[in-house]
């Protein structure tokens, strides 16, 4: 263990311990986190594939479902992380913890009812949509996982590229990737997450002269225009992925210079269940 990283876990200890002192029964498991999240790690290398283009991914449910014991035991850890522990960590170490629980949870939502689902929007109703659904327990409180996305990691943390992190459990979505995310390796997995997703012409592509891209960028356009990593317009995004976009030059020159129309493509809300 590095200097930085005992630092760190010092960090988190103190603070960990000031916000439970009144409640010893706790105590072990709010300083247990582990920002390596190796054992979520080890469920997504047996369990998320990536397909054969390296784009689009796939989930064993299946898999999960065997194992969901293991899974059970990595979410009840999340759920014993303090207010005051969370809020000592780092910037990178926070944006991993909640992306790391809004995939993590996202699976054990789909095991709730798998296999009798085809899509999660299976889950909700008319009344409360799948992502309202409290079910889980985080920061201390009942949480459902639209909190964890839209009032905590979009408004928070302003990085666009989350949303090539977190994963919806559909065909549509960014894949699960068959790795957790770590503070160490967040800006790298995050901007591949963002490339491979932008080069599957499934989801995003030049289609004559119009681009065809995935309804994310019109349900969150307003994440695209805060200026981060110099993306202050749609056409910047485009612009930052031009090689993925198209396969020529010119087509990338085209792409870059902006004034291209963009339309959204029919989001695929089936299961990415591998097995299916």
């Amino acid at each position: 263990m590095t200097h930085r990283m005992q630092r760190r876990n010092a960090i988190v200890f103190v603070a960990a311990c000031g916000a439970v002192a009144a409640h010893p029964a706790v105590w072990a498991q709010a300083v247990a986190l582990d920002t390596s999240y190796a054992a979520w790690e080890a469920l997504l290398k047996k369990h998320a594939r990536w397909l054969p283009d390296n784009k689009q991914g796939r989930v064993d449910y299946k898999g999960f479902m065997a194992d969901r014991a293991a899974l059970q035991a990595v979410l009840a850890q999340w759920s014993a992380v303090t207010p005051a522990a969370f809020a000592a960590l780092s910037r990178a170490d926070q944006m991993a913890f909640l992306i790391n629980a809004y995939n993590g949870f996202t699976v054990e939502l789909i095991l709730t009812r798998y296999p009798n689902l085809k899509s999660i929007k299976d889950i909700g109703s008319l009344i409360q949509s799948a992502w309202k659904r409290k079910f889980f327990t985080l920061l201390g409180e009942e949480r459902h996982l639209d909190w964890i996305e839209h009032e905590q990691l979009r408004p928070r943390y302003n990085d666009w590229r989350v949303h090539a992190a977190v994963n919806c459990a559909s065909i549509g979505c960014p894949a699960l990737r068959p790795e957790a995310f770590t503070a160490a390796k967040l800006d790298a997995q995050m901007e591949d997450g963002m490339r491979r997703f932008m080069a599957d012409r499934t989801r995003n592509r030049l289609a004559g002269n119009k681009l065809e891209v995935s309804q994310i960028f019109r349900w969150f356009r307003e994440d695209f225009e805060k200026g981060h990593l110099g993306v202050n317009k749609l056409p910047d995004v485009m612009a930052r992925y031009a090689e993925q976009l198209a396969d020529n030059a010119a087509d990338h020159q085209r792409i870059r210079a902006g004034g291209l129309d963009i339309t959204h493509l029919e989001y695929d809300w089936s299961l990415n269940d591998l097995g299916r």
